[in-house]
């Protein structure tokens, strides 16, 4: 695979790659032999002028190297992020409610396609995360989105601390999801505009970014499980958020 292209394989996946920006495919791989859902798939993209090729199995399991492409792969360019200066601009047209979800060093892509597949669910529009040592736009992190990585926008910033000092100098408060809060995510009510910082899987959060916090707040554990899962966590606490904000002005657009 070149290196001005990615890979988005995967029935869902690629539908949700061609509903949402079917421009910068640069053409689709349907096994011989794939089922219906697959080869509609490949009759869509026809329909919409995209280069559709059909190939043998093993040569879309080489591409994806083993993961499983249920017989239709997309290869399109490289993932577009979005520039910080950009996302500041289009939340600074606004003071409507907005949620933007920050990652603090979060590696596994796995992890990352269930996040974004949880804030796309809730609404969440912007990512941010680091450019280094971070987790970044995967075909193995489209895949676990189910797609949801092409609905929202992710930036990619050099300086984690200064994009949170950015952000609040627009008005956002910074929500830390800590383990160790006291605060249960049920004893606070959020503004609506809102940053939300998880942390990595195993350590958690940075001290530096703990204390750009504007307070912190935890799941509660009744159980002999102490902790969820970084996606599974961030994900209750995206529907407490989206409960609290029935009350709240919905977002324009």
């Amino acid at each position: 695979m070149a290196q001005n292209e990615n890979l988005v394989f995967g029935v869902n996946p690629v539908l949700e790659k061609i509903r949402a920006s079917s421009a910068d495919i640069l053409e689709i791989l349907i096994s011989d032999g794939s089922d219906r859902v697959a080869l509609r798939i490949g009759q869509e993209a026809a329909r919409l002028g995209l280069r559709v090729v059909t190939v043998q199995r093993k040569v879309l399991d080489r591409l994806v190297e083993g993961q499983r492409h249920q017989g239709v792969v997309a290869k399109v360019a490289a993932y577009s992020y979005l520039p910080f200066e950009e996302l500041l601009q289009k939340i600074s047209a606004t003071k409507d409610l907005e949620w933007i979800l920050i990652l603090d060093g979060l590696t596994d892509p796995r992890n990352f396609g269930a996040l974004l597949r949880s804030a796309a669910a809730v609404g969440i529009r912007y990512v941010v995360i680091p450019k280094d040592r971070s987790v970044e736009i995967t075909p193995v992190a489209v895949k676990a989105s189910a797609g949801a990585a092409y609905h929202v926008s992710i930036t990619r910033v050099t300086n984690l601390r200064r994009a949170i000092s950015q952000l609040k100098e627009r008005d956002y408060w910074v929500v830390g999801l800590d383990c160790g809060s006291p605060a249960s995510i049920y004893e606070k009510s959020y503004p609506p505009r809102l940053a939300i910082v998880v942390g990595s899987e195993g350590k958690g959060m940075r001290p530096l970014i703990l204390r750009e916090c504007d307070f912190l707040v935890s799941i509660p554990m009744l159980g002999k499980v102490e902790s969820l899962n970084v996606g599974a966590a961030a994900a209750v606490f995206f529907y407490e958020l989206l409960r609290q904000s029935r009350n709240l002005k919905p977002r324009n657009g």
